[in-house]
């Protein structure tokens, strides 16, 4: 293997870099760098993220930057702020012994004006997003007349986010005699028209095989009901103690909701997706990479550049429509010849694309079956025990208060004093999967059989108004043409529900009503709390749902289930709805 000064890193360089903990060089680094610095021609190179790719191209371009001219001689394309701003942050700490070297990043989102100050000020490498870039020419803040060497990262990626007109744009102003790179993780078509129309004679390195994930990442899939996958989910979260990952959704507001669901539910998370501000997604990030959250649950968009490293787990909510997509989300763990894992939570009619994903990465997943509330328990309990193990023990401080608290508890024998101290940490843990069902996704029959003897409208409907073991079904008279979602369920019953926390299970969601399973023990306390609380000017009413009642027309009942909650609900409650009532007028 080689080192990077036999790869012709010069002095200072390598200085910073062995201060950043960099060895020996990683597959694409041996290939890319050499040839930068010493050959003619441009370079694609496909390789997954977390391969060294900024390393790869970030320190022969500081190496060939003139730093008495404070012209644009560099320019690095990437397709999102966040990957922006990393890879300006690594240039920096790569050219740390550099005299008089500048690299400005620049980006939408940021107050324009301060960066046109910044530029205005002298700059040799610009690492910009298209947009933003494009501006920036259009007002004539940027020339690029000396720009030498042209970076495009994630290329793949731009032209997903539908960039393929900027590019364009931004390599007209660039000169034809430049050296030109292009990263990406895929070569679509629409990659390869580029390549042909702005690169001169390209050798292409492959690291890895084209459309594979990671070597160091196992695939693993569960299958369970579509209604059941945040079920899936948290059984998952709860069987890895030390998680430490991010969550894919396909959609900005399943993103939020699962996010707002695991918070809901005591887990460490937080959502990163398009409508949460600048400021609020600087505020997730600095809380994911200090470890504060365990969980991001994020928009592949939104996702793009996030270079956190030591991800245990990345969680398919949902498998992507793209297959490439996958290849993206499954390489952000495993990195840097660590070992990780990819598990893709799906209902049975994805079984095609998942077999599709397998043939294009060359991987097979492995079906698990989702933890049982036994494994899990019996996983953090160890997880409790090894904390304990190797906990860091004070004797000096801790003594002090060593013999007081072992006189107040020296009636208790060793076996005792270990069963209150594990119920203390697990007692709602054991309340919580008490009874809990099995949600795997059973598919014993054959094909045809199946077809034969599937279910009727009215018995999949049933099973709709039919509780999960252990649980209750309860009815509620709002649903998605009100505006009315999980979130919105969630933060009633925190507000009108006293005592103990409720905890919800199965959600589901109809145009005019709503059903969701609480623990038989809480169902009356949530009809009676529900049951003329106010949802945006309408009075909500609830009851244990009936299996054998039509609720399909509760959209057409909303007045009269209201009338009938005003006058007595279900519970004969009329004092407490008309308390309520009083108490909306009064705030009204």
């Amino acid at each position: 293997m080689k080192t990077f000064e036999e790869l012709g890193v010069r002095d200072d360089l390598l200085k910073a870099i062995h201060e950043l903990g960099f060895e020996n060089p990683m597959p694409v680094q041996e290939k890319v760098i050499p040839h930068l610095l010493n050959e003619d021609g441009d370079v694609i190179a496909l390789a997954q993220t977390g391969t060294g790719k900024t390393a790869a191209f970030g320190l022969p371009v500081l190496q060939r930057i003139d730093t008495s001219r404070d012209v644009p001689q560099a320019l690095i394309i990437a397709p999102t702020r966040e990957l922006c701003l990393q890879i300006g942050s690594d240039l920096a700490d790569f050219s740390k012994y550099i005299q008089g070297l500048k690299v400005i990043p620049v980006y939408g989102g940021s107050s324009i004006e301060s960066q046109i100050r910044s530029l205005r000020k002298g700059v040799q490498v610009i690492v910009a997003t298209p947009g933003r870039l494009i501006d920036l020419i259009n007002r004539g803040v940027v020339k690029l007349a000396d720009v030498h060497t042209v970076i495009l990262d994630e290329a793949d990626e731009m032209l997903n986010m539908g960039f393929v007109d900027d590019i364009n744009d931004i390599l007209s102003h660039v000169p034809d005699d430049r050296k030109m790179l292009l990263f990406s993780a895929t070569m679509p078509q629409e990659i390869a028209k580029i390549a042909s129309k702005y690169m001169h004679d390209p050798q292409e390195f492959v690291i890895g095989t084209k459309n594979t994930g990671a070597e160091n990442v196992r695939h693993i899939y569960y299958m369970v009901h579509a209604r059941d996958k945040y079920l899936a989910l948290k059984r998952i979260a709860d069987d890895t103690p030390n998680i430490y990952g991010i969550i894919f959704c396909r959609t900005r507001k399943e993103t939020q909701e699962i996010a707002d669901w695991l918070i809901q539910d005591g887990y460490n998370a937080d959502s990163l997706h398009g409508e949460l501000s600048q400021a609020q997604r600087d505020m997730v990030m600095k809380k994911f990479r200090d470890r504060v959250l365990r969980l991001l649950v994020a928009t592949d968009v939104a996702a793009r550049g996030l270079d956190v490293s030591d991800l245990t787990h990345v969680i398919n909510y949902g498998l992507p429509d793209d297959i490439a997509t996958y290849t993206h989300r499954s390489g952000r763990t495993g990195r840097a010849g660590k070992t990780g894992v990819s598990i893709a939570i799906i209902h049975s009619r994805e079984r095609g694309r998942l077999r599709d994903i397998e043939k294009r990465i060359g991987k097979t997943f492995e079906r698990k079956e989702v933890p049982t509330p036994a494994h899990i328990i019996e996983k953090q309990l160890y997880n409790l025990a090894d904390k304990i193990e190797r906990v860091k023990v004070d004797d000096e401080e801790i003594g002090k208060y060593l013999p007081g608290v072992m006189r107040k508890l020296e009636w208790l024998s060793e076996e005792d004093l270990l069963k209150r101290m594990l119920s203390l940490e697990f007692n709602r843990l054991l309340e919580y999967y008490k009874d809990a069902p099995q949600i795997d996704f059973i598919d014993e029959k054959p094909k045809k059989e199946r077809k034969e003897k599937a279910k009727p409208r009215s018995a999949e409907e049933k099973d709709r108004r039919t509780a999960d073991r252990g649980m209750a079904r309860i009815y509620v008279n709002a649903g998605k043409n009100d505006g009315f979602f999980a979130g919105n369920l969630i933060d009633i019953l925190k507000h009108v529900i006293h005592g103990p926390r409720i905890d919800v299970g199965r959600i589901d969601l109809m145009p005019g009503y709503s059903l969701f399973d609480v623990k038989k023990a809480d169902a009356r306390r949530v009809v009676e709390g529900l049951t003329g609380a106010d949802f945006v000017g309408n009075k909500l009413y609830a009851e244990i749902a009936d299996p054998e009642k039509d609720y399909s027309r509760a959209s057409s009942r909303r007045k009269q289930d209201g009338e009938k909650s005003a006058k007595k609900d279900k519970h004969g409650n009329f004092d407490k709805f008309k308390k309520n009532k009083k108490g909306a007028s009064k705030r009204r």
